[in-house]
């Protein structure tokens, strides 16, 4: 491979730069969660520029430049990891030897789209701590329910003594937004009725991904937030797309975790994670392949921006 021409070198550090004036820095005392919905992420060509006829764009350069965004965080949860993991191994390979990952199975059929779901961790940072599963919808004998299109996938970690389990989707898209509404309502439901469960291995669950949310206020936000998932109001005003003119439009990629809304003043149920009111996005266009177009960028890197949220541990 050889190492990286000068002016990508170049690009990889301005970007790196960029990031690191948006996201915390990581300290002793913070935890800083990412999510990141990553277009088509499966095969790769092998070299640091794809021209003409190559397939895909997405080449060592694209990869080098995502790794530059996520090694700002603790772990992240990453959509749309495909079948072929070509491109997820040489991200590792730039992320370096601390980093690691859970991947999930394919979800098979065509609502699957031959996805993966994946989190990514700095082992220096976080640690698993055992817990990993994917959610299934309870049936009945000789009557099973219908699953979602991509299963969501669990993983529980530790950081500073402090666990927390992380819950990641990517919610089907259909042919209308109505077609959204019951996965987002089941996986709701689902995430509340393991958080009341006594005695389960449950402590401080919080939920990201690509849930293809259309807008604050509608059905499917309502749906989303129907239990007491809390997402901060710091993502509420943030585009999610490269796309997006309008930033109320999209309420795509979510972060959030349960609130106790009965309560006289709504608290926080996470224990041990203090949401400090620091989360937000990180706009990469700027900084990446100058002269090609938002389309070209999107597939090489993401037609979706990143999320991320900080907590303080104690």
């Amino acid at each position: 491979m050889g190492d990286a021409p000068v002016a990508v070198a170049a690009e990889v550090a301005d970007l790196s730069n960029a990031v690191g004036a948006v996201v915390p820095a990581r300290t002793a005392s913070n935890l800083v969660i990412g999510s990141w919905n990553l277009r088509a992420f499966g095969d790769l060509t092998a070299k640091w520029a794809a021209e003409g006829k190559d397939s895909p764009k997405r080449d060592w350069h694209a990869v080098a430049l995502i790794a530059a965004v996520l090694g700002r965080f603790d772990v992240v949860a990453v959509q749309e990891v495909k079948r072929d993991t070509t491109a997820l191994r040489f991200l590792l390979e730039q992320l370096g030897v601390d980093w690691k990952c859970i991947v999930s199975d394919v979800s098979e059929g065509d609502p699957g789209n031959d996805e993966r779901l994946t989190f990514l961790y700095d082992s220096t940072r976080v640690q698993p701590s055992g817990l990993i599963g994917e959610i299934v919808l309870p049936g009945t004998v000789g009557q099973p329910a219908t699953q979602f299109a991509r299963s969501p996938y669990a993983a529980s970690f530790t950081r500073s003594g402090v666990e927390f389990i992380l819950t990641t989707v990517h919610i089907m898209w259909g042919n209308a937004s109505a077609d959204r509404l019951p996965e987002i309502t089941a996986f709701a439901q689902w995430m509340r009725a393991w958080a009341d469960r006594k005695g389960d291995w449950n402590t401080n669950l919080l939920v990201l991904g690509d849930f293809n949310i259309d807008r604050l206020g509608n059905p499917l936000y309502e749906a989303f937030v129907s239990t007491g998932l809390w997402p901060p109001a710091e993502l509420s005003g943030i585009p999610r797309t490269i796309f997006d003119n309008d930033k109320t439009k999209h309420f795509y990629d979510q972060i959030a975790w349960f609130m106790d809304v009965e309560a006289a003043q709504p608290k926080s149920l996470l224990t041990g994670l203090t949401y400090n009111g620091h989360a937000g996005s990180f706009d990469y266009i700027p900084h990446v392949f100058p002269g090609l177009t938002k389309v070209d960028v999107s597939w090489r890197i993401s037609d979706h921006y990143p999320l991320w949220v900080e907590f303080a541990t104690t």
